[in-house]
């Protein structure tokens, strides 16, 4: 049984990964290894921010990580809209709609994080 507490985001990223790789094969199937190679990096990268930001050092350091993740969440969704927008390309809708819930939740935790009088707590595995 695995002991860590329940952690929404971390829990939500890993599983997106896990559609982004299931799309990605999709892809290459589809002889577009370029872009499924770009997607398959930058999908996977936001869940492996996040959860690196789960180890940070200070909150400067949480910030830190959990702004990156939300860089590659950008860039993700800037590959799915280029997939969508383009000819002879797979669509799947349902990712554009869950990175777009990603973003609008690692915005949130990251304007907590920086609050004021918040203090910084590491959440153990």
């Amino acid at each position: 049984m695995d002991s860590r507490k329940e952690n929404i985001i971390v829990d939500l990223t890993f599983k997106f990964a896990l559609d982004i790789i299931k799309f990605a094969e999709i892809l290459e199937q589809n002889k577009k290894y370029v872009i499924a190679k770009q997607l398959l990096k930058s999908g996977t990268s936001v869940g492996a921010n996040v959860r690196e930001a789960q180890n940070a050092e200070s909150k400067a350091d949480f910030i830190h990580k959990m702004k990156i993740a939300l860089k590659e969440v950008d860039e993700t969704e800037y590959w799915l809209l280029l997939i969508d927008a383009s000819e002879n390309y797979p669509k799947e809708k349902s990712l554009i709609e869950k990175i777009h819930i990603i973003d609008k939740i690692l915005t949130k935790i990251i304007g907590t994080a920086k609050k004021v009088n918040q203090p910084f707590s590491r959440i153990d595995k």
